[in-house]
């Protein structure tokens, strides 16, 4: 009984549902009232009521309406019969307004009616434009700068009557708080003076000092018994590089082993006959013939000995034949031409050795600059294979073109303390050949092209705008601008490619 009573319930409450529903189908919706309709712009014009007090100038109350597309393509304004049609033209010619009259929805002598418009920019001064008739429309008195991104108030006199209408279009515009620029780490800069530096740049080459290279060579003749070190060793001054066998060494200290035994026998004659003389048992003549041989012996001793220690050899009797090649400096070796075993003349070169605590760097100078690079002036060389940089002074220029190449070549020295700068690494070279302060510059960071512009994104507010400029001279700091900007205006640096990219996303409209 219960559950019959449960059942009966259920099946009521599913019939009023489905009554309120069809009730609710077929109750009519409200119609929409003029003041529900969106709208893309605001038109002004005046209008006569009975409530409205009059006018003597029979100016019009401002009244918001639906802003249509022109026959011309452009916006199209109407009032009590009056109507009103603003394009911007472009082709062939810079940016210019362009108004079309109507009447009824006719064309209307332009001649009629006399019109100016009232642009408002981020950031700047309002612009009036005046008109005057030219074929079958008004034209403007002026370019309409890009971006065309403005509040447009339109001004109407026609047959004793104004009408006003304003509108507003947005063109390479997006909004950004304080906190988003924090947050996006996107610097905001100051437009002013700066200093421009014409910079040349050019390729190089890591050199040796060949002021502080030496060529190591033998300078007897020999077999190589050993060698001790090989290219890229360093070496200090004095150090054995390598060792010889050489029969010209042998002869030498064989021929000063001789002489200083001579010089030894001499010397006993010399005091033998001297104090024989002393004791009035000899003549005079063979003490002096004695000391004359003494004189001659000693002198061929130091001759053979000097010969020996010109050629960097001792006078040791050990070791007869050897002799030992020796560092001249202290330096790396940068080259090795010997071997054991090999036969060697007194005029082979058997190592280079560098002082790498300085080098070259070598450029490249194409005849059209050989006039701007000059002996003093300060360079910054980069190398390209990994980040290193430094800086020198020009020491050298040549002062001739290579008849092939036409290039001449100039020198920088470079501290190499730390032997960063190693012979054979390419790098590049640049050079400032002038310097001049300009009144207004933008940091390179913040240029930014948009459509066909160069552009830097100027802060107005919580917006920014694009602003396109006419740039200058510039270098790897600074661009100077010629104009788009003054002076005191601020605009977006470093990470503004994030703006464009905003930008980019909202789908900047080129309206006209």
């Amino acid at each position: 009984m219960q559950k019959n009573k449960q059942t009966t319930a259920i099946i009521a409450v599913i019939i009023v549902g489905l009554i309120l529903a069809v009730l609710i189908l077929n109750t009519e919706k409200p119609k929409p009232t003029d003041e529900e309709h969106e709208h893309t712009g605001e038109v002004m014009s005046g209008e006569n009521t009975s409530e409205a007090a009059p006018h003597d100038d029979h100016e019009h109350a401002a009244q918001a309406q639906e802003i249509l597309k022109g026959p011309h393509g452009g916006k199209l304004f109407t009032k009590d019969g009056y109507g009103l049609e603003v394009t911007i033209y472009e082709q062939n010619v810079a940016p210019e307004f362009r108004i079309y009259t109507y009447q009824n929805g006719k064309p209307l002598d332009p001649e009629t009616s006399d019109v100016s418009i009232e642009l408002q920019r981020l950031g700047s001064k309002a612009q009036l434009f005046n008109f005057v008739r030219e074929n079958d429309y008004l034209k403007g008195n002026a370019t309409v700068e890009e971006p065309h991104s403005f509040e447009a108030k339109v001004t109407a006199k026609h047959d004793n009557k104004t009408f006003q209408f304003a509108y507003d279009q947005v063109e390479g515009r997006v909004q950004m708080t304080d906190k988003q620029l924090t947050l996006n780490s996107i610097e905001v800069l100051t437009a002013g003076p700066a200093s421009i530096k014409s910079v040349l740049n050019l390729q190089g080459e890591i050199k040796l000092n060949a002021d502080k290279s030496v060529h190591v060579v033998s300078r007897v003749g020999g077999i190589v018994e050993s060698v001790t070190v090989n290219a890229g060793d360093k070496v200090k001054k004095g150090q054995v590089l390598a060792s010889l066998s050489s029969q010209e060494i042998a002869d030498l200290r064989s021929d000063l082993l001789a002489a200083q035994k001579r010089v030894g026998l001499a010397k006993s004659t010399y005091v033998r006959e001297k104090q024989l003389w002393e004791e009035k048992i000899s003549a005079q003549q063979d003490y002096l013939k004695a000391e004359h041989d003494l004189r001659e012996a000693e002198i061929n001793a130091q001759r053979i000995h000097q010969k020996l220690y010109a050629l960097g050899a001792s006078g040791s009797n050990k070791g007869l034949t050897q002799y030992q090649i020796r560092s001249p400096i202290d330096g790396v070796v940068t080259n090795k031409k010997i071997s054991q075993g090999q036969v060697v003349s007194e005029v082979d070169s058997l190592y280079e050795i560098s002082d790498l605590s300085t080098v070259w760097a070598e450029m490249t100078i194409y005849a059209k600059d050989i006039g701007t690079v000059k002996v003093g002036q300060k360079v910054t060389i980069r190398a390209t294979a990994f980040e290193a940089e430094t800086t020198g002074t020009i020491s050298y220029v040549g002062a001739l073109v290579g008849e092939q190449s036409r290039t001449a070549m100039a020198r920088v020295v470079i501290n190499n303390a730390n032997q960063t700068w190693l012979p054979g690494l390419p790098v590049n070279i640049e050079l400032v050949s002038d310097e001049v302060k300009v009144p207004l510059a933008v940091s390179v960071e913040g240029i930014q092209t948009l459509r066909d512009w160069s552009v830097v994104f100027g802060r107005y507010g919580e917006y920014f705008e694009a602003r396109p400029l006419t740039l200058g001279r510039r270098d790897d700091k600074y661009v100077e601008v010629l104009s788009g900007i003054q002076v005191g205006d601020r605009y977006a640096a470093g990470n503004s490619f994030l703006i464009k990219a905003d930008i980019g996303k909202a789908g900047a409209s080129h309206d006209h």
